[in-house]
């Protein structure tokens, strides 16, 4: 349930779309707890991009693709949601 006192320092994120391997979206909710990348870094299909802590377990996430860091959405301390849209590849 959500703290109403706080409400209004809820961030609405933006989604990543489905089906397009350039957005990486978050798979579950969470908090970021690391980054791996930084904007205009080069990634390989595979590299670790950042990682989510959630129920006391971290879980990598990867980029599908190889390509450059377009866009960060995110630093370390962020709370997310699920599909929220966390980096952009070019």
């Amino acid at each position: 349930m959500p703290d109403r006192l706080k409400a209004g320092e809820v961030k609405v994120r933006a989604k990543a779309t489905a089906g397009d391997p350039k957005q990486v979206g978050a798979p579950m909710p969470g908090v970021i707890s690391t980054l791996a990348v930084k904007e205009g870094q080069k990634v390989s299909a595979g590299d670790v991009l950042c990682s989510i802590e959630a129920m006391k377990m971290e879980t990598a996430i990867h980029a599908e693709v190889d390509g450059t860091v377009a866009e960060l959405l995110i630093k370390p301390g962020d709370q997310i949601d699920a599909k929220d849209l966390l980096v952009r590849l070019d």
